[in-house]
């Protein structure tokens, strides 16, 4: 089965290129399309509403360019929004939520962190995940400040690392084991955290499961890619430089106003 249409890939940001790359890896023959909403990061302070909104608008504008699917690459709009955009949209949806499963089984401490925005943590998605596991604590952390601080390209600041000591040394000493990164932007984040956590302590972040299930939607329901894939196509409506910086200035960004 081919299908020689594009993957879709949204964020509140620059933060899902960690997903983005991650299936790109997975699936170099595969054209892609990029969309990061930085005019509207970050989408974790904003209502559900808001959200449902703003996620509704990606995916028209992902599907104005005939994308075969759509990866939403954040995790609070997966856990806010992939269900109202499943109910009104009949292409393929393929969300990002916080890898809770692998690190509570793993977890020998039975203790876990979760660093994570207010819109992920609220929602009903995640609060149903976290109730399947009642024999582990799960430390919850909202990372209040990071995504601006990375939308602004500041990701080796001070105030980055005050900020990201502040949060995970409370979650140290309550004995995790497994640090779930729950936001699409906090993988580039991983250099400085392992500065501050102990070696012991293992980070888990969700890129390699969603390019997996990405190959399995093609393989099983839309079909892959089979003429040559060029170049990914990166759209940005706010700041385009700071999503080329985190690209490694690789690929052209165009900025779009939507």
């Amino acid at each position: 089965m081919t299908n020689n249409n594009s993957i879709g890939v949204f964020d509140s940001g620059i933060g899902g290129t960690s997903i983005w790359n991650a299936i790109h890896q997975l699936l170099p023959n595969e054209k892609t399309i990029y969309l990061a909403d930085s005019k509207n990061a970050p989408y974790g302070q904003k209502t559900k509403e808001e959200i449902v909104t703003l996620s509704k608008k990606n995916v028209d504008f992902l599907l104005d360019m005939d994308c075969k699917l759509i990866v939403i690459a954040c995790n609070t709009a997966t856990t806010n929004a992939i269900k109202e955009l499943r109910d009104q949209y009949s292409i393929p949806f393929i969300g990002i939520e916080p890898a809770i499963k692998p690190a509570a089984i793993k977890s020998k401490t039975h203790t876990i962190g979760i660093l994570a925005t207010q819109g992920t943590l609220n929602s009903e998605l995640f609060n149903k995940a976290t109730e399947i596991y009642q024999d582990i604590k799960i430390i919850e952390q909202v990372g209040h400040g990071l995504v601006q601080l990375i939308e602004n390209g500041d990701l080796n600041s001070p105030e980055m690392t005050l900020l990201l000591e502040s949060y995970l040394k409370p979650m140290i000493e309550a004995n995790i084991d497994y640090l779930v990164l729950g936001c699409s932007h906090y993988p580039y984040l991983i250099p400085q955290i392992e500065k501050i956590l102990p070696k012991h302590i293992h980070i888990i972040d969700s890129g390699e499961a969603v390019a997996k299930q990405t190959q399995n939607i093609l393989r099983e329901k839309v079909g892959f890619n089979n003429e040559p894939a060029g170049e990914p196509v990166f759209y940005s409506n706010s700041n385009p430089k700071v999503l080329s910086d985190i690209l490694g200035n690789k690929y052209k960004v165009e900025e779009k106003v939507f």
